[in-house]
């Protein structure tokens, strides 16, 4: 295929990609553990998010424009800091994605349970594992179209949710109007204080994590300098129906309502009575949560691929079957961190998903500095510009040690670390081998 042919994608549409990227099984149930750990100040959380990924996007969207690259942000942190610095932030990528993979199992197995409160929360992750795994093996050519159409599924069960609840407001679902809950001091927005807010940034930074799509497929664009453009209208789409949708979803119950196991736009509806809606929309976003993971683990077998040809991983996983041109043994290593989810969550079946996203979470901002980093000087910044990078980098900061204050979701910085320590010792070897090899 020639590059005619490959760069035919508007900004739009790569906004649009962007949105379903973006918009997972995180926002619809990891929202709920922000909201229990900060109340009514989720909103707040979400909107320095937003900030945080506007900027960091805004230096990813640069490097790209100014150099088009197929491995994205790691090619630049391997040009900005070296080769270790491109395999650490392609390993980090990986691993980060196999976590995602297995916070979306986890989210799908606890949605699941809704209609089936008695089988084990392993049993279902094995099942959509296995289903995940025979989609990535049958490589229907339709994918992609089917991604979009789950994408835009996503987007109108949030649309249907503000819809509802605005309805609900004022009198048209049930024939009487609510009052909005909005706190008329500190303690009714921050329900856990300052340190219940800063660990509730994790997740909303969390809902965020798919800009890393923008950067990686800008080279299909007819322009690549329409990047900026589509990664700004993307974060504009995304912030305006997080906030909203988050918003209501809090001011319409008490905080006390609100159960790890249930998607807050559910809880938020139940004062309504609508049989329909926990059903309709319970079942929407777990066919769209499941597409999100197939792709996620076409996603990383992809990946573990050109790490092979770059040289970042064993050339095992850069072999490709002749049934369906499949990298098999790429494939095989993201299916065996699938395996390792259906076995975390058979033994830790109370707060498994509260540590691997918060651990994803962590391992995602990572590669965000790395981004942040890399810019700061591969790019001619001035020195506003290296002022607004900074902020970022305070934010990033913030949400990653704000995990170590709630005793929950704890357990997920230290296994983050740990793996980031694993990479990066394993990245100073190979760089070492590398110059002694010159």
């Amino acid at each position: 295929m020639d590059k005619s042919e490959v760069k035919k994608m508007s900004w739009w549409q790569l906004s649009l990609i962007g949105v379903g990227c973006t918009i997972g099984t995180g926002y619809f149930l990891g929202s709920t553990i922000g909201i229990q750990l900060t109340g009514p100040s989720i909103v707040f959380s979400f909107l320095l998010a937003a900030i945080g990924t506007y900027i960091v996007f805004q230096l990813l969207a640069k490097m790209t424009a100014a150099d088009p690259q197929k491995g994205s942000f790691c090619y630049y942190a391997s040009q900005a800091f070296g080769r270790w610095a491109g395999f650490s932030c392609g390993w980090n990528y990986w691993v980060s994605s196999i976590l995602i993979m297995g916070s979306q199992l986890t989210a799908l197995s606890i949605l699941s349970q809704f209609w089936f409160p008695q089988i084990p929360l392993w049993v279902f992750a094995a099942g959509y594992a296995v289903l995940a795994i025979i989609v990535v093996l049958a490589g229907t050519e339709k994918f992609d179209q089917v991604e979009n159409l789950l994408a835009v599924i996503k987007v109108a069960a949030i649309v249907m949710f503000i819809i509802l609840a605005i309805a609900g407001l004022i009198g048209i679902v049930d024939g009487k109007s609510y009052d909005l809950s909005i706190p008329n001091n500190f303690d009714g927005y921050f329900a856990e204080g300052l340190k219940g807010f800063w660990s509730s940034l994790i997740y909303a930074f969390y809902a965020f994590g798919g800009i890393e799509v923008i950067g990686m497929m800008a080279m299909q664009l007819k322009n690549t300098e329409d990047a900026t453009k589509a990664g700004s209208i993307m974060l504009l789409i995304l912030t305006i129906i997080y906030v909203l949708s988050i918003g209501l979803a809090v001011t319409t119950v008490g905080m006390e309502v609100f159960d790890h196991k249930e998607s807050p736009f559910v809880t938020a509806m139940k004062r309504y009575h609508l049989s329909f809606f926990p059903h309709v929309f319970n079942g929407a976003i777990i066919v769209a949560g499941f597409s999100a993971m197939a792709a996620a683990l076409f996603g990383v077998t992809n990946l573990l691929q050109s790490l092979a040809e770059d040289g970042d991983a064993p050339k095992l996983f850069a072999i490709k079957i002749k049934y369906k041109e499949l990298p098999l043994a790429a494939m095989g290593l993201g299916a065996v961190g699938l395996l390792a989810s259906i076995i975390t969550a058979l033994l830790l079946p109370g707060r498994i998903y509260e540590y691997i996203t918060t651990a994803a979470g962590i391992l995602l901002l990572f590669n965000w500095l790395f981004i942040i980093f890399s810019a700061m000087k591969i790019l001619k910044q001035k020195a506003w510009a290296r002022v607004i990078a900074i902020i970022a980098i305070v934010f990033i900061f913030a949400a990653v040690t704000g995990t170590w204050f709630e005793h929950t979701i704890r357990p997920g910085l230290y296994v983050s670390l740990a793996i980031s320590a694993l990479i990066g010792t394993v990245a100073i070897i190979i760089q070492r081998k590398h110059t002694i090899s010159k």
